[in-house]
């Protein structure tokens, strides 16, 4: 029996990264936007927030050379309570650092490897963020092409 693998292209592949890591977050009770610019310039993959006003940036990776690349995920981490990388099945994970969650995400399932840690934000950024995101979900669902909080 002869076995076919079908190869994704980098959008493919972070396409369906994305959308399996927004059904896992939306499962955890997260309402999760994509394509999120924060007050710093750097656009977050995915950004989530929880029940109790958590919010969980996600970072996508298509592939080792995108992470290899794109440095820039440290500067995310002052606009989460946690931070978690979004992969393939097939991705190196020993490439990535140690510290931040790890979802392992495909066309047909999604699982959690690490879990994020949480560390909380202060007060003033939970409010300023919190605010920004609501005023963001609004524009999107009024048809706004709104990214930045």
């Amino acid at each position: 029996m002869d076995v076919a693998f079908v190869s994704l292209s980098r959008p493919e592949t972070t396409a369906t990264v994305t959308r399996g890591a927004a059904r896992l977050l939306t499962a955890l009770g997260y309402a999760p936007l994509s394509e999120v610019t924060l007050p710093n310039g750097r656009r977050a993959d995915l950004m989530a927030l929880g029940p109790k006003g958590q919010i969980f940036i996600v970072e996508v990776k298509s592939g080792i050379e995108d992470f290899r690349v794109d440095l820039k995920w440290p500067e995310y981490r002052p606009y989460c309570d946690a931070f978690a990388f979004a992969v393939a099945p097939e991705f190196p994970r020993e490439a990535l650092p140690e510290e931040p969650g790890l979802i392992i995400a495909d066309a047909f399932g999604v699982a959690i490897l690490r879990e994020a840690s949480l560390e909380p934000l202060a007060g003033a950024r939970r409010k300023a963020l919190t605010l920004a995101f609501a005023r963001l979900a609004a524009l999107r669902a009024a048809g706004a092409a709104a990214t930045t909080l």
